[in-house]
C-alpha cells in the first residue's frame, strides 16, 4: 500500500483508531513525515475545523476585535507605466486560487470561543486606485482599520497614485489567514499573473496539491492520533514548570492593555564583524543565526539580570512540500530557553543556543498554541506567554524587484505598526552575504537612544562572541567610547542642583516636571 493511500485512510478513520495505527506506524520508526497531506473536504455544513493556530488567533479577535496588531500589511512602490487592469485581474485570478483569501469564521453553535471556517465559492474583491500626496497616510489608513472575521473579506488591496508614472501597491491580511511566508507567495504569483497579462501570454500557475484547511485537517489527525503528546514531552521538559517573565528595563511604565505603537532601529552588521562571527559560528559547529540569537540572548541577560532567558523565534512550518505554494497560517513559535549566569563562557552560550535549536527543529510541528495550554503559564493581557521577546532570522528575497515587467519595484517600508511584542530582532542575511539588523520596539515603553545604545551593545556582545569566545558574561565589557565618555562626563562636572533648596522641595518640582514618570 502507497504513503498516499495510507494517508487517505488515515484521514477516514475514527479518533481511536488513528491512534492504533499511529503506534503502529511509530514502531516501525516512522512518522508523520512520511506521509503526504491529501484533499479533507468539507464537513456536512461546507465548513471546516481550524488549525490550532487558528484557534488562537479567532480568541484574541473575540478578546479585543480593534487590535490590529496580528494585521500582515507589505507595500511596493511601482514606478513606470502600471497597467491597472492587469494588476486587478491578477489579484482576482490570486483569489480564487487560494480558499484561505475568501474564508470568514464563524461560532460553532452558541459558543463564541469555538469556530468553523466557511469558503465561499467567488469573491469579487473591491481594489480602489486612489489618488494620494502621500502613500503612508493611505496606506496607514488601511492597515488601521480592524477586519471583521465573521463577515470578511479578510484581504485588502489599495492603489496609490502619487503620479502618472508613480505608484503604491498596498496588500494587508488578517493573520488567521496569512503569514509573512503567505505574502511573498502572493507577491510571487502575483509577478506571474501581471507578466503574463501586459505580454498577452495566458497566465500559467502550477495546480495547487492541498488548500490550507487539508493541511489543517492532516494536522489535527496526526497530533490527536498521539504525536503531539510525544512532541509535549520534550518541550515540557526543556521548558521546565516555572516561566519568568522577562523585565526589560523600559523608559516609562507599560499598559494595561499592552497596545503600542511599533518603531524601528536599524543598522548593518559590518562586514568584518559578520566574516569573524560566522567563521566562529562554523568552528562551534552552528549557524550564523545561531551565533546572532546566542548574542541576543546574552544582551537580555545583561540588560535584566535575569538567569532563564526565552525568546520566541517564528518559524516558517513549511518543510512538506504540499504547503510551500499555500497561502495560510502555517507559521509556528518555538520558545528557545538558554539558563546562563555571569561566570559563564560566551562560547558555551553559543553551545547551548545551538542545542535548543537542534532539539526545537526536531520537535518542530506542536503549535504553540498546544504549548501554552498544556503549561498553563500565568496569563495577563496584553503580554505573550512564555516569552515577551522574539527574534526572526531570515534570508532576504529580492525576487519580486527583478521580475515585472515594464516597472522599477522597491519595498515601500511601512512605519507605524501596531508592536506584537516590546522588543523584537529581526535579522536578514540577503543576496550579498550582508547581515541586516533591526529592532522592533514599543515606542512608548522606549526611547530611540535607549535601543541605539541596546544595539551598540548587541554589537559588542557579538564582537565578544567572536573573538573572545572563552571570556565570561560578566566580563564582557558593552560600552562604547561615546557612551563611556558620556557617563564619565556625568561623574566629572559640578551638578546643577537649581533653586528648589531642600531635599522634598527639588523631587516635588521634578513631579510637577515629569508627572508620569513612575
Amino acid at each position: 500500500m502507497t504513503t498516499r493511500r495510507i494517508a487517505e485512510r488515515f484521514a477516514q478513520l475514527s479518533p481511536q483508531q488513528r491512534q492504533a495505527v499511529y503506534l503502529k506506524i511509530r514502531a516501525e520508526g516512522l512518522g508523520m513525515g512520511q506521509f503526504p497531506i491529501v484533499p479533507a473536504g468539507e464537513g456536512a455544513s461546507g465548513a471546516s475545523p481550524l488549525s490550532y493556530a487558528q484557534r488562537r488567533q479567532w480568541f484574541l479577535w473575540k478578546l479585543d476585535p480593534w487590535n490590529t496588531a496580528y494585521h500582515i500589511v507589505a507595500a511596493l512602490r511601482l514606478k513606470g507605466a502600471l497597467d491597472v487592469d492587469a494588476l486587478r485581474a491578477s489579484f482576482h485570478a490570486l483569489v480564487a486560487r487560494h480558499a484561505s483569501l475568501r474564508a470568514t469564521f464563524v461560532p460553532e453553535g452558541d459558543d463564541d470561543g469555538v469556530a468553523r471556517q466557511v469558503v465561499v465559492p467567488s469573491l469579487m474583491l473591491e481594489i480602489p486606485l486612489v489618488e494620494a500626496d502621500n502613500a503612508d497616510a493611505e496606506i496607514g489608513r488601511l492597515n488601521d482599520t480592524p477586519f471583521d472575521l465573521e463577515r470578511g473579506p479578510l484581504l485588502r488591496v489599495r492603489m496609490i497614485r502619487l503620479g502618472e508614472h508613480d505608484h503604491v501597491l498596498a496588500v494587508v491580511m488578517h493573520h488567521i489567514v496569512s503569514d509573512g511566508w503567505s505574502m511573498q507567495c502572493l507577491l510571487d504569483e502575483l509577478v506571474a499573473q501581471y507578466a503574463a497579462r501586459v505580454q498577452g501570454r495566458e497566465p500559467v500557475l502550477a495546480a495547487l496539491p492541498v488548500q490550507y484547511a487539508d493541511y489543517a485537517a492532516w494536522q489535527r489527525h496526526w497530533l490527536e492520533a498521539g504525536e503531539a503528546r510525544r512532541q509535549l514531552d520534550y518541550w515540557t521538559a526543556r521548558l521546565g514548570n516555572e516561566h519568568p517573565v522577562l523585565q526589560l528595563p523600559t523608559d516609562r511604565p507599560r499598559r494595561p492593555d499592552g497596545h503600542y505603537r511599533a518603531a524601528r532601529y536599524g543598522f548593518e552588521l559590518p562586514a568584518e564583524l559578520r566574516q569573524a562571527l560566522g567563521e566562529r559560528a562554523r568552528a562551534e559547529g552552528a549557524t550564523l543565526f545561531m551565533a546572532l540569537l546566542a548574542g541576543f540572548q546574552v544582551l537580555l541577560h545583561r540588560h535584566t539580570a535575569q538567569g532563564d532567558i526565552r525568546v520566541g523565534v517564528p518559524i516558517a512550518n513549511r518543510h512538506r512540500v504540499e504547503t510551500e505554494g499555500v497561502v495560510g497560517f502555517f507559521v509556528n513559535t518555538q520558545v528557545l530557553r538558554t539558563v546562563m549566569d555571569h561566570r559563564m563562557p560566551l562560547r558555551q552560550v553559543l553551545e547551548a543556543v545551538r542545542e535548543a535549536m537542534l532539539g526545537a527543529q526536531a520537535h518542530q510541528d506542536l503549535p504553540f498554541e498546544q504549548l501554552v495550554e498544556a503549561l498553563q503559564p500565568a496569563r495577563h493581557l496584553g503580554q505573550s506567554p512564555l516569552f515577551q521577546v522574539a527574534h526572526n532570522h531570515q534570508r532576504a528575497d529580492a525576487r519580486v524587484a527583478r521580475a515585472l515587467p515594464g516597472l522599477s519595484v522597491q519595498a515601500h517600508e511601512v512605519e507605524g505598526q501596531s508592536a506584537q511584542f516590546e522588543l523584537m530582532l529581526d535579522t536578514s542575511e540577503d543576496e550579498a552575504g550582508r547581515v541586516h539588523v533591526v529592532f522592533s520596539y514599543a515606542e512608548a515603553l522606549f526611547d530611540p537612544a535607549t535601543i541605539a545604545r541596546m544595539a551598540a551593545h548587541y554589537l559588542a556582545v557579538l564582537r565578544g562572541l567572536a573573538d573572545t569566545p572563552l571570556l565570561a558574561l560578566g566580563d564582557l565589557d558593552l560600552l562604547d567610547e561615546p557612551e563611556r565618555g558620556r557617563l564619565w562626563s556625568w561623574g566629572v562636572e559640578p551638578a546643577a542642583w537649581g533653586d528648589e533648596g531642600a531635599v522634598h522641595r527639588r523631587i516635588e518640582a521634578q513631579a510637577r516636571r515629569d508627572p508620569d514618570a513612575v
